[in-house]
């Protein structure tokens, strides 16, 4: 007797295209996303991968001050509680768009940190993680994330 072999279900052999799409440095069309794996059985997914974010800031040349206070901005930004979606969702674009504005010590002047590079675009580092599973009232599982400088940008589902 034969061992079965169970084909693929169509949406994961997309999935894998779309993947390959982005993260093949080999694909015809590459998109020239890194590729971060399949964050399933990964606790701890957030919107913002703090490790991807402070490695890009830092090589842009910010200071680790300038860095630690974008990153406590961020996880207010994208803490949500009473606030409906469409203000949270306002207040983070315009730190996207605008930038973050930090003071590393007393009596010094603000500082805008740019979290996108508009300007040089290849500054950025853009990633790509598949089923990224998100623990809030109810478990989900989102297919493809889109990360550029480890903010979330983007889903596809």
């Amino acid at each position: 007797m034969e061992p079965s072999t169970v084909a693929p279900r169509p949406e994961r052999l997309t999935q894998s295209r779309v993947v390959s799409l982005f993260t093949d440095p080999h694909h015809v069309f590459w998109l020239g996303y890194q590729y971060l794996g399949n964050f399933t059985q990964r606790g701890a997914n957030n919107n913002v991968e703090e490790g991807l974010l402070r490695a890009n800031l830092r090589r842009r040349g910010y200071s680790d001050a300038q860095v630690s206070r974008v990153l406590e901005t961020l996880r207010r930004a994208t803490d949500i509680g009473d606030e409906s979606l469409t203000q949270a969702s306002k207040r983070l674009y315009d730190l996207l768009r605008y930038g973050v504005k930090v003071q590393t010590a007393p009596g010094q002047a603000f500082q805008t940190v740019a979290l996108l590079d508009f300007d040089d675009t290849a500054a950025n580092d853009f990633a790509l993680a598949e089923e990224v599973t998100l623990l809030e009232s109810a478990e989900r599982r989102i297919d493809l994330v889109a990360y550029v400088n480890g903010i979330a940008v983007a889903v596809v589902e």
